[in-house]
């Protein structure tokens, strides 16, 4: 009887607990947020993520009450920084502005210390940016043709910079010289910025960065855009034709961006930074500053987002496959 009694009292003791944590997590998700929230940029400071985290991190703080520091931790194809936020406090104070390369691509390749899927809870989908053919100003190029016929006329000449292994104009880059059957060298960086600046500089050849990254130097000048990798012409660049208007059927190239936090964040948490995003993603202001970037509004919730990335997972797999870029 006594045994009972004690196997009953410790049932009773582990559901107490029980409730009371989950009472506790409630507790803490209804006062979300009381302290600043810190979003994790993979890539190099001043790049397409970066750009596009600053806008919605603005807006973002103005909804939510508390303000939100942007945190850049480049290196190891986006690997760095997805894997801080993986072993963070799953407490939605630590957010990752994550893409393909972060919880795809580099998993893919590399070995790393996290599951690009299984370690995160996405809170939504944010936007997608195009990627833009662009040459040296004074490279004497002028369209898409003579870049293909001068590589493969002088392939030892052509270096392409990406904003790393496995990124999205690495893959780009690649789907390109195997489709073109055009000469170039692959330099990745560790984001789009340093590479944009070094392409300016003339120190690589040729880029298929994403557009944010390159129009300042495109405004500027001193990069010239050849081509746009999207469905239709970019509001920020509409005098630039896009690969499929140029006799390049179906070419497309983009990063898409999410924002993520470590796998068991309360649900009430992850639903308190979506609402604030997707109020974000439908202001007017936004918009507008979107499109000044080249950024298309690419709005999911956690759900829609979490069958996207698993979706896109198995088509970058066999993209990766098709155009021969060495995995793990």
């Amino acid at each position: 009887m006594s045994n009972y009694f004690s196997r009953s009292n410790r049932f009773i003791s582990c559901a107490v607990m029980l409730l009371a944590a989950g009472a506790m997590q409630s507790a803490q998700a209804a006062g979300y947020p009381d302290k600043p929230i810190t979003f994790i940029n993979p890539y190099a400071a001043g790049g397409p993520a970066d750009i596009l985290a600053r806008i919605v991190a603005k807006q973002m703080s103005q909804v939510l009450g508390q303000s939100i520091i942007i945190q850049s931790k480049p290196g190891g194809g986006a690997s760095i920084g997805a894997e801080y936020v993986a072993r963070a406090k799953p407490d939605g104070y630590t957010v990752l502005f994550g893409t393909a390369a972060a919880h795809i691509v580099t998993p893919l390749m590399q070995t790393v210390q996290y599951d690009g899927i299984k370690d995160f809870t996405f809170v939504g989908m944010v936007g997608n940016i195009p990627n833009v053919l662009t040459v040296a100003a004074d490279s004497g190029l002028k369209s898409v043709d003579e870049l293909i016929k001068d590589s493969q006329e002088n392939p030892e000449k052509y270096t392409y910079a990406s904003a790393g292994n496995g990124s999205s104009p690495h893959l780009t880059g690649e789907n390109f010289k195997q489709q073109t059957q055009a000469k170039l060298l692959h330099v990745p960086y560790k984001g789009a910025a340093p590479a944009s600046t070094d392409l300016a500089g003339g120190l690589v050849k040729v880029g298929f960065l994403n557009l944010p990254a390159v129009l300042p130097f495109i405004n500027q000048g001193k990069l010239h855009a050849l081509a746009i990798a999207a469905n239709k012409r970019s509001p920020a660049l509409p005098d630039v034709p896009t690969m499929d208007e140029l006799g390049y059927d179906g070419f497309k190239g983009s990063s898409w961006y999410s924002m993520a936090v470590p796998a068991g964040t309360p649900k009430d948490v992850v639903d308190s930074l979506y609402a604030a995003l997707k109020k974000v993603s439908e202001n007017p202001d936004t918009i507008t500053m979107y499109e000044k970037q080249g950024v298309e509004s690419f709005l999911m919730d956690s759900k829609e987002a979490g069958q996207f990335v698993a979706q896109d997972r198995e088509r970058i797999q066999k993209l990766l496959k098709a155009a021969n870029i060495t995995s793990k």
